[in-house]
């Protein structure tokens, strides 16, 4: 998204179609998530993450909402796209743990993307500076 402000594109390449479907979790509630686990002894597999379940198409309508464009969506039908969908039951997590992940998508989009942007700008600028 930033790349494509960058450079003037107005393009966005998605693998697949873009109703494939994933979970995030955010850093602060994985962290934590990850060391209530490992204080609470638990010894069998369990799940951490989100149980908000959203299409690429919708993570690309929510990161274009933050950074104020709309971008033309490319499909790359033919390239890699992994699951057709993934998420997270949490159910065994709150049963044992009494908490799960709490940070929304939009919300930690919205945290993340400034921090996002600023990186890229200073890695623009530093490559400017080196020619």
């Amino acid at each position: 998204m930033i790349q494509a402000q960058l450079d003037g594109s107005g393009e966005i390449e998605i693998w697949g179609d873009g109703e494939q479907t994933r979970s995030f979790t955010y850093i602060d509630d994985t962290i934590f998530g990850v060391i209530s686990i490992m204080e609470a002894e638990i010894s069998e597999p369990i799940n951490l993450g989100s149980s908000q379940l959203v299409t690429i198409n919708q993570l690309v309508d929510m990161v274009e909402e933050i950074a104020g464009v709309k971008l033309e969506r490319r499909y790359q039908l033919d390239a890699p796209q992994g699951v057709r969908g993934r998420n997270s039951d949490n159910s065994r997590l709150r049963e044992v743990l009494g908490w799960e992940p709490s940070v929304s998508l939009e919300q930690g989009l919205a945290r993340t993307y400034p921090w996002i942007e600023e990186q890229v700008h200073a890695s623009a600028r530093a490559a400017v500076a080196l020619v």
